[in-house]
């Protein structure tokens, strides 16, 4: 074999060995490519797998979550709608409570209606009787002035001129006299006659006044009187209190009685009844009957005894008779222990002797403060303040215009005339004098706690402040669920309750304050 045999065999097993060599690189690349391969789908198998896992665990808590909220808010909303349904009853509670008290002003107003449609009933009739009378009158009138004219051969215009000329003419010569004598007089004393009685109107003054209240005590001889005065399964004292309308409590207090009732007349018939029933022995349902209408009787006598002397005294003259009753009826009423018959006679005294200082009519001014108080005669029977009562009677039986106005307003702010305010100062000047009025700190204190226990009572009350000794109660009222027309219905309610709930005398004003207030800040 030649050298180039040689080569080239050298050369083709150098290229085949290089084909073998790149042979096996081929397959031993190609083996580890499928390993890698195999490698990474494992890989990405668990990353899908973990990818999974993950996302259930995401899915499983937002769904925890999920309910959690939708939990919560469950419970707010229950706690929402239980509020809702507890502002929704108060409001209907408050809703039935005005409902109910719009039901009863309704049925007062419709019982007011049915009274003032038979007074107008009433006094259409009368007004009718009255014009019959009127006619008949007139008629009258003209038959005796025709027949005067006849018998005197004079017109009745020319008697009337004849008659007003002799009369003008004795009145200017009896008035001149007058006037001269008491210019005369008047110059000498009337100055320091003026100032004397003045001091003596307004000095301390003594007098004796019964307690103030609504009882009145009867002392037994002993015990065993009240059974005979209960009677057999209470017989008598049933019979008592039917027949004068007095309350008989008979209690463990020792040798008497306790007579309880408002009105101060009856109380005194069945104080004045049981004692004579004591004295006398016998004590039964007839006996009984006959000695209540002796009593009462007598007590009619002494009330118009007591007027007729009070107006004696004050030198008042054309009252009305049952006015005089009135002024009567006082001597049995007591305001803070002093008397009101004594009282409503010093108010007159002090009104005579302030209006002749002041230079006013005397007898009309003793006449407004003699009648100023006559409404408590029987404001334990009639709805309404003891001053407007009064104006009212007064009106009814014909009293002066003025009269009427200063006995109606002489407690108020602003007396509608100088006469009120006349009354008004004679009034305090009587009550307020030392010694005239007493009351236990207990009793002050109690009752003006019981004012501001009824103003809060009410809905929508915040607080409440008794003033002015308990003649004012003033109200703090919620901006939010009291409105302005609310306000106005709120003092009319709370006055009716202290109406029908206390006793007090004279009147309490009720004042209702709503108030709003918006607040910022300047920064």
């Amino acid at each position: 074999m030649n050298k180039l045999d040689s080569n080239l065999l050298i050369i083709l097993s150098a290229i085949a060995g290089s084909a073998v060599g790149v042979i096996a690189g081929y397959f031993a690349r190609k083996r580890i490519a499928e390993g890698n391969i195999a490698a990474a789908k494992k890989l990405a198998g668990s990353i899908v797998e973990e990818a999974q896992k993950e996302a259930e665990t995401i899915t499983k808590e937002a769904s925890l979550k999920a309910k959690d909220k939708l939990y919560q808010g469950k419970i707010e909303f229950d706690k929402e709608t239980r509020e809702r349904r507890q502002e929704l009853q108060n409001l209907e509670k408050r809703l039935i409570t005005k409902e109910e008290n719009l039901d009863k002003k309704i049925e007062v107003l419709d019982k007011k209606d049915g009274e003032l449609t038979k007074r107008e009933r009433s006094v259409s009739q009368q007004e009718k009787k009255t014009q019959d009378m009127e006619r008949e009158y007139t008629a009258l009138l003209e038959k005796e002035r025709l027949q005067l004219e006849q018998i005197a051969g004079l017109s009745a215009e020319q008697a009337k001129k004849s008659l007003m000329e002799l009369m003008e003419n004795e009145a200017k010569t009896e008035a001149a006299r007058a006037i001269k004598m008491i210019e005369d007089e008047t110059r000498e004393i009337a100055a320091n006659k003026a100032k004397e009685i003045m001091a003596l109107a307004i000095q301390r003054y003594a007098g004796e006044y019964v307690a103030e209240r609504t009882v009145s005590v009867v002392n037994l001889p002993n015990d065993e009187m009240k059974g005979r005065i209960i009677g057999r399964e209470g017989r008598n004292i049933r019979a008592i209190e039917a027949a004068t309308g007095i309350d008989i409590i008979i209690d463990d207090t020792p040798e008497a009685v306790i007579l309880s009732g408002h009105n101060p007349v009856r109380r005194e018939v069945a104080k004045m009844t049981l004692e004579r029933l004591v004295a006398d022995g016998r004590i039964h349902p007839a006996r009984i009957e006959e000695i209540v209408s002796k009593v009462e009787q007598e007590i009619e006598q002494t009330i118009k005894e007591a007027g007729e002397q009070a107006v004696f005294d004050a030198g008042i003259h054309g009252l009305h008779p049952e006015v005089i009753k009135l002024v009567g009826r006082l001597k049995f009423r007591t305001s803070y222990t002093q008397n009101v018959y004594l009282h409503s006679m010093e108010v007159a005294f002090i009104c005579g002797v302030m209006a002749a200082e002041l230079g006013l009519p005397q007898k009309l001014a003793k006449r407004a403060g003699l009648l100023h108080d006559i409404g408590k005669a029987v404001d334990h029977e009639v709805e309404g303040s003891h001053a407007i009562i009064g104006g009212e009677l007064a009106k009814k039986y014909g009293e002066n215009q003025k009269i009427v106005e200063a006995i109606a307003t002489h407690h108020d702010d602003h007396p509608a005339s100088l006469l009120g305010i006349l009354v008004q100062a004679a009034d305090a000047l009587s009550a307020a004098r030392p010694g005239a009025r007493k009351e236990m700190m207990e009793t002050y204190v109690k009752r003006l706690e019981d004012l501001e226990k009824i103003a809060t009572s009410f809905p929508g009350v915040e607080k409440s402040y008794a003033i002015q000794a308990g003649r004012e109660i003033r109200v703090i009222a919620s901006n939010q669920s009291i409105s302005d027309e609310a306000a106005v219905v709120l003092s009319k309610d709370i006055a009716r309750k202290i109406e029908k709930e206390m006793n007090y005398p004279g009147q309490i004003k009720v004042t209702v304050i709503r108030e709003t207030r918006a607040v910022d800040y300047a920064k």
